[in-house]
């Protein structure tokens, strides 16, 4: 039911947008989409490019007085630093003497891979798209699909487990969705997306040690959906199973090295007695426990859909790494771009914008309809009719 493309480069005039699929009649609050932007943008441990920038999404088509059309929506953000890139990001073939080539990749990066699949002469050409910069427009996106969740009572958050070496041991499998979400919100007012005050502190220790040794430093969080209907996804083709899906997107955020669903890797150390999640019934079913992060066989089971993400230290560093010029092959240091120290609060919320719109693409795949109210009259159906089994 729904797709987008994403279109620009990070220092280029703009990052483009369009979504197709989404229905008729959704409620769309510019508001709100620069609300999730403003969240990206913040955390502690960014680089100089979050003073220069302060995003703002601009609606081109799709929406009208507020409300969805059914036709594609285009969103475009206007990328401030283009000013100082003018010249050297200029489409115009009269421009390309005006920069000069980066030539010595960053270990870690898309550079050389980038270079040798598409030949090019200049790592610019590979690092302008490849650049996490692409994500500010996945969590605009997303910030669409959120609207369209919240008229169903979806919500989706996220908060950070992990810096460094410094980790909160949390178990998930028996948080309740009042839980989840009251940590999520105590993340807001944290400069690190930490619900924990005790841990914070260490948190942010970690990232200032990194600042001071011009390294940088990466970790994990836990992203989440509640108020989802069993039934999303399906078992009965590989590509429609929901937790490879929301496993792809996730993977597909720059720096992410590692996807968990539920109890994830602890599984494997567990007897099956106590990694499963019995059930119950009291009027319908339900459980006790969430060892299985709300899936089973690729569907949603009505339990919170809960994702842990472990995101690489930046690849990018002030201390450069060992390199080789990749024209004269002599060995260098690695090029240096300006970038962040710590992106893992900022990972969080496009782990959030990512979930959002697996969760809704699977939605209209289960409920679809080309409106809003076609979509809750099915919506509506199903739930009365799962109740009579």
């Amino acid at each position: 039911m729904l797709r987008f493309l994403t279109a620009g480069e990070s220092h280029g005039k703009a990052i483009a947008g369009i979504i197709e699929g989404m229905p008729a009649g959704v409620s769309i609050s510019k508001e709100e989409i620069d609300k999730e932007l403003k969240r990206r943008q913040q955390g502690y441990g960014r680089g100089g490019r979050m003073k220069i920038e302060s995003d703002e999404v601009e609606i081109i088509s799709g929406v009208r007085w507020g409300k969805t059309l059914g036709s594609p929506i285009a969103l475009f953000i206007k990328n401030r630093d283009w000013k100082n890139w003018e010249q050297t990001m200029n489409s115009e073939s009269s421009s390309e003497v005006c920069s000069e080539a980066v030539t010595r990749p960053r270990p870690g990066h898309a550079d050389l891979p980038g270079l040798l699949k598409y030949q090019h002469t200049d790592i610019r050409n590979v690092l302008e798209r490849s650049s996490a910069r692409e994500t500010a427009m996945r969590v605009a996106i997303g910030a669409v699909a959120k609207q369209l969740l919240k008229h169903f009572n979806i919500k989706i958050g996220s908060f950070v487990i992990n810096i460094g070496s410094v980790k909160k041991d949390i178990e998930t499998a028996y948080l309740s969705e009042q839980e989840l979400l009251e940590f999520s919100n105590k993340a807001e007012s944290s400069r690190i997306r930490c619900p924990w005050k005790q841990i914070e502190e260490d948190f942010i220790n970690t990232i200032d040690h990194a600042i001071k040794t011009g390294d940088s430093v990466g970790g994990s969080f836990i992203v989440f959906a509640t108020g989802l209907p069993a039934g999303l996804g399906s078992y009965v083709h590989w590509d429609r199973k929901l937790d490879a899906r929301i496993a792809m997107g996730i993977m597909s955020i720059q720096a992410i090295k590692a996807v968990e669903i539920g109890d994830g890797v602890i599984l494997g150390k567990k007897y099956g007695s106590e990694a499963m999640d019995e059930i119950f019934f009291d009027k319908f079913f339900y459980r006790i426990s969430n060892h299985m992060g709300g899936i089973e066989g690729g569907m949603s089971n009505g339990m919170p859909v809960v994702i842990r993400a472990t995101m690489k230290p930046i690849p990018t560093l002030r201390k450069p790494l060992k390199s080789v010029d990749v024209f004269t092959k002599e060995a260098s240091e690695a090029s240096y771009e300006r970038s962040d120290i710590c992106a893992v609060p900022a990972a969080s919320v496009i782990g959030e914008a990512v979930l959002a719109w697996h969760i809704a693409d699977a939605f209209l795949e289960k409920f679809g309809g080309d409106s809003l109210q076609e979509i809750n009259s099915n919506f509506n159906s199903f739930k009365k009719q799962i109740k009579k089994i």
